[in-house]
């Protein structure tokens, strides 16, 4: 047989430019609008993949193999894809994306704001800190490499996106997809520091905000994405518009597709996610190249970005997944390592009646205590919006984990008695003399717009449950939520306040805290206000006025023995 055909794209030796090169000589314009396109995995085929050349494809919040689908189950389903990839004229492999939406370098300015636990902090240089994830998902870049240039360190690590640029952590009431209300300066003093620090670290892509600047939508902004993100910054990986985010950049959304094409696509976006039709997308795009609306020039930025991600990523030496790391998924090392982050996260606002009577840490022997509220027993709750499915779910079958009410359980003397209502009345509280009680309250998951909220109350019975625990025996309340909620109304009933936030599946990590095996060290990333006609209220506002200001944590010294 003879040799096959030397091809340099496919020589790893060869520099990734070079490489970048002949890859796009030898491509289509079909096949380099393929690599523009991502789609949802439920309206992929391997045969789609192969014959139009996509470039990637995601699951969208709770789209899965099957329910509960285990690790081989989603390599399997996306070894098949990739496999589809493989297989086309040039064999150039999918890169596949997914949601992970638990902090990304956006400000929250406002807890209004549906998605303000996706952002680390209402202060940059926090979120600048927090850019450091970039380089545990990547890898270090060596020493002496080009600075805003994509790098991904080998089959271990992913790559990372920073979102959603910018300044959807500013708009006006904290609306979802809103417009931010804010001079040029405000925007590049506050909201696009981290995006500077991401690029910095070589993150591989950007993924572009639904909401608008001034009016202007993000996703036709070519003064920031093409001239700040990728000039003034020197941004060398791809821009991704976000889920159907150029349909939405009309009202209604997709009225007139081809102009919302046309426009996104001439702003600088490189990826569209579809994410369900990619053959309107295609003959669109395809169209708009061949009458020169869009010129070719812009193609070939968008594909060269595409190609270098890919490249960098070791994709085309391994483009199917590593299945060595199966074990590691859930293991005891990964849940002790989310315990001490649950731990550490912890921020306690109030500590007793005052400084010398301390409520805290807890007995652990006490002959009966009462653990109540609504989030006390709830996985579910505890791991709040875009886990499972988009908007979150509710109860304890959902995956492995413990619920604080187990924590609880395995921290205390086994002589401790523990009686656990959700919602208990006065009467059965005042008769049952109980030592302490504990009640965990707050916010049930969501996500986005779902998660808006003008009142940022507790939800219900969360009010109700503190008014009649509080009020008749030693109590400490538990805050599971997503952001600061109203909480001034009960602070005079409460013994101790803890913001637990969103701990995730080790509730016993909150146990850990209360019953003194560690002490409290954190520390508020954000404003807790006093009632929300005060918001938006940040630190350094003039009329700045909060409950308990940023940076506020009590600390509390870890007890040997209880």
């Amino acid at each position: 047989m003879a040799e096959a055909e030397y091809v340099k794209y496919k020589d790893s030796k060869q520099p990734i430019n070079v490489r970048i090169r002949d890859l796009m000589g030898r491509m289509t314009l079909k096949e380099k609008i393929g690599q523009m396109t991502q789609l949802e995995r439920s309206a992929a085929t391997a045969e789609i993949m192969k014959k139009y050349s996509i470039g990637s494809l995601l699951s969208g919040g709770g789209s899965v193999p099957r329910q509960q689908a285990t690790a081989e189950e989603w390599i399997n389903m996306v070894n098949n894809f990739q496999k589809g990839s493989l297989s086309s004229r040039l064999g150039i492999p999918m890169i596949y994306g997914i949601d992970a939406v638990h902090g990304h370098n956006n400000v929250c300015r406002d807890p209004r704001w549906g998605r303000c636990y996706e952002s680390y902090s209402e202060d940059h240089k926090i979120v600048q800190e927090m850019t450091e994830i970039i380089p545990g998902l990547q890898g270090d870049i060596p020493t002496g490499s080009r600075k805003g240039v994509p790098y991904v360190g080998g089959r271990t690590k992913v790559a990372a996106c920073a979102k959603h640029f910018v300044g959807d952590g500013g708009t006006t009431k904290g609306i979802n997809e809103n417009n931010t209300v804010i001079e040029r300066h405000g925007l590049f003093s506050i909201h696009l520091p981290a995006y500077y620090n991401s690029i910095i670290k070589g993150v591989s892509t950007v993924m572009v905000s639904y909401s608008s600047w001034k009016g202007k939508k993000m996703h036709t902004n070519y003064d920031l994405v093409t001239k700040v993100l990728k000039g003034t910054l020197r941004f060398r990986g791809f821009v991704i518009s976000d889920w159907q985010g150029i349909e939405k950049i009309t009202t209604p959304e997709h009225a007139n597709y081809s102009y919302s094409l046309q426009s996104g696509v001439q702003a600088g976006i490189d990826m569209i996610m579809g994410p369900f039709n990619h053959t309107e997308f295609l003959d669109d795009l395809t169209y708009q190249v061949k009458n020169k609306i869009i010129p070719m020039s812009r193609i070939n930025d968008a594909v060269r970005r595409i190609l270098r991600v890919k490249f960098t990523m070791g994709l085309f030496e391994n483009p199917l997944a590593d299945e060595s790391l199966i074990d590691k998924l859930g293991s005891q090392a990964h849940r002790d390592l989310a315990r001490e982050a649950v731990r550490k996260s912890l921020v306690l606002l109030k500590h007793g009646e005052s400084a010398d009577k301390p409520l805290l840490p807890l007995p652990k022997k006490a002959p009966k205590i009462l653990v109540a509220g609504s989030h006390a027993n709830n996985l579910g709750y505890q791991c709040g919006g875009w886990t499972i499915q988009w908007q979150g779910v509710s109860g304890n079958n959902i995956t492995s984990g413990t619920t604080i009410l187990n924590g609880i359980s395995s921290a205390v003397d086994p002589s401790t008695e523990i009686i656990y209502s959700q919602n208990p009345d006065t009467d059965f509280v005042k008769s049952n003399n109980f030592s302490y009680s504990i009640i965990v309250v707050g916010e049930p998951p969501y996500a986005e717009t779902a998660g808006d909220s003008m009142n940022l109350t507790i939800s219900e019975p969360g009010s109700s449950t503190i008014r009649n625990v509080c009020g008749s025996a030693k109590c400490i309340v538990v805050v599971v939520s997503g952001r600061p909620v109203v909480i001034e109304p009960y602070m005079a009933q409460m013994d101790a306040l803890v913001a637990a936030w969103l701990p995730g599946t080790e509730g016993q990590g909150v146990a850990d805290v209360l019953f003194g095996d560690y002490g409290f060290t954190g520390k508020l990333s954000r404003t807790w206000f006093k009632t929300v006609d005060q918001l938006p209220m940040n630190v350094g506002d003039l009329h700045y006025d909060p409950l308990f200001p940023f940076g506020f944590g009590l600390e509390t010294e870890p007890t040997t023995t209880n």
